[in-house]
């Protein structure tokens, strides 16, 4: 077998991480699209009962729901087995889960229904979420990790930009249920490129000792084997150490952050799922046209998505803790600002910035997660702050309909979504520095074997196509 050379290896990883993190964004957009084709097809519920029966503001924030309660039920799926069985599997089945129920979901007729395919979506977006950020920060380069998991997590803003950009375009004449068929595309087109193109985690394989499969995936698509072994670690440590999953996320140090990073992504996700759903009936009723109030939430989701690229270079360069805390305290100054009557240009600009608050920092919130646990705990974090979040995103459609069905002030709304936003501040700032950064100090890395002519080229061959 032909050792590759230096140059060789690294155009193979600048090749893979392309792929994964292309890849990885493709399926975020449809999650992204699910979070707001509900949004947007909601006000015609309200003002229509020939669809799927009559429709109130309390069952509108109900029917919201029932896909975050699937997203959570999915999330948490995920992650009790995405570090055993593997992040591939997992996302390759959550492509095909999520499209056929999507498809279902523009036929139903009934509330009951509607509702029950709602939730069935959102198990396999749930799926997807959990173990996209923990494939990508394996895969991204030292120095870029947050960049890639805002890249790819920017797929959730994109997805939720295009949904409303198609509303507006093409809702009149493909309706709503044309609008959930969209949704449904991934079955045909990701599902196919992703079973060829996206590879198993090389650190994955590693660190479930599957080593001959880890080096021949190294070999083939140039990314390094990450081997830290402790210096000098006691036994319980050690023990602890080999945990994986949830078992892992629930022990010793790592108790208190998990359960602070769950805190902190259900406020986010509160933010996030209050706007989706209700910011284009807030600005129904603030005066605006169909057409325009949609317009609202495409500012929204633009600004979360050039915000949180924007925001990543940062985290990158200073650390994620102190970015994020930034970022809600800039989304909650926005949400006040709605409130002081600019004109049209002002507020548009403005709930961009808002998008930057809410979306934009929920997109590195997943990257913050996600480099923050070990290898064979990480899709177990993301699940749980994805999962658990949800609690959060599932009182959003929940929140804004109380505040509508109550008939707060449109005012007033806005403040108590700007006290999440400072919350969330609150509760970034309480995560205690991530352990990986102590470990590092003790710990005695070894390169990592490349591979040798003593493993014969068929058995290679199967290796890699075991991995791939």
């Amino acid at each position: 077998m032909t050792i590759s050379t230096d140059s060789e290896l690294e155009a193979r990883r600048m090749r893979t991480v392309v792929w994964v993190v292309g890849l990885a964004t493709m399926g975020l957009i449809f999650d992204g699209y699910d979070l707001v084709v509900y949004g947007a097809v909601v006000s015609t519920f309200l003002r229509d009962s020939s669809h799927i029966g009559t429709v109130t503001p309390v069952m509108a924030g109900v029917l919201g729901s029932y896909a975050l309660v699937g997203v959570l039920v999915g999330a948490l799926l995920a992650g009790a087995v995405g570090d055993i069985l593997g992040r591939r599997k997992v996302m390759l089945t959550a492509y095909a889960w999520f499209s056929v129920w999507m498809a279902l979901t523009a036929m139903t007729t009934t509330t009951a229904m509607f509702g029950w395919m709602r939730f069935f979506t959102g198990l396999g977006i749930g799926a997807l979420v959990a173990t996209t950020a923990a494939l990508v920060s394996e895969y991204a380069p030292k120095g870029k990790k947050n960049l890639c998991n805002a890249i790819s997590n920017g797929g959730i803003p994109l997805g939720s930009l295009l949904s409303a950009l198609i509303a507006i375009l093409l809702m009149d004449k493909i309706g709503w249920r044309g609008m959930f068929w969209i949704g449904a595309l991934p079955l045909v087109t990701l599902l196919p490129l992703a079973y060829f193109k996206m590879p198993e985690s090389v650190a994955w394989l590693a660190s479930r000792g599957r080593m001959d499969e880890a080096r021949a995936l190294s070999e083939h698509t140039g990314i390094p084997i990450p081997e830290a072994v402790p210096a000098a670690v006691g036994k319980r440590a050690s023990v602890s150490e080999d945990k994986a999953g949830f078992a892992g996320l629930f022990n010793g140090s790592y108790i208190f952050p998990t359960i602070i990073l769950g805190l902190m992504s259900a406020t986010g996700l509160m933010l996030v799922y209050s706007l989706n759903t209700w910011l284009p009936e807030l600005m129904l009723r603030a005066g605006f046209n169909a057409k325009g109030s949609l317009s609202f939430l495409l500012v929204l989701n633009g600004g979360s998505l050039f915000g949180a690229l924007l925001a990543s270079r940062a985290a990158d360069r200073f650390g994620a803790k102190p970015v994020v805390a930034s970022c809600f305290a800039i989304g909650a100054v926005a949400l006040v600002l709605l409130t002081l009557g600019f004109p049209l240009a002002g507020l548009l600009a403005i709930v961009a910035v808002v998008g930057l608050g809410t979306s934009g920092t929920q997109t590195l919130i997943y990257g913050f997660v996600a480099n923050y646990y070990r290898t064979n705990v990480r899709a177990a974090g993301v699940a749980w702050c994805a999962g658990f979040g949800r609690l959060g995103g599932i009182g959003g459609p929940m929140l804004g309909s109380f505040l509508i069905g109550s008939s707060f002030a449109l005012n007033s709304i806005f403040y108590v979504l700007a006290g999440l936003g400072i919350l969330g501040v609150l509760l970034t700032l309480l995560v205690p520095v991530s352990r990986r950064s102590h470990d590092v100090r003790s710990m005695r890395i070894e390169p990592t074997p490349r591979p040798t002519p003593s493993i014969s080229s068929s058995q290679y061959k199967r290796n890699i196509h075991e991995a791939v």
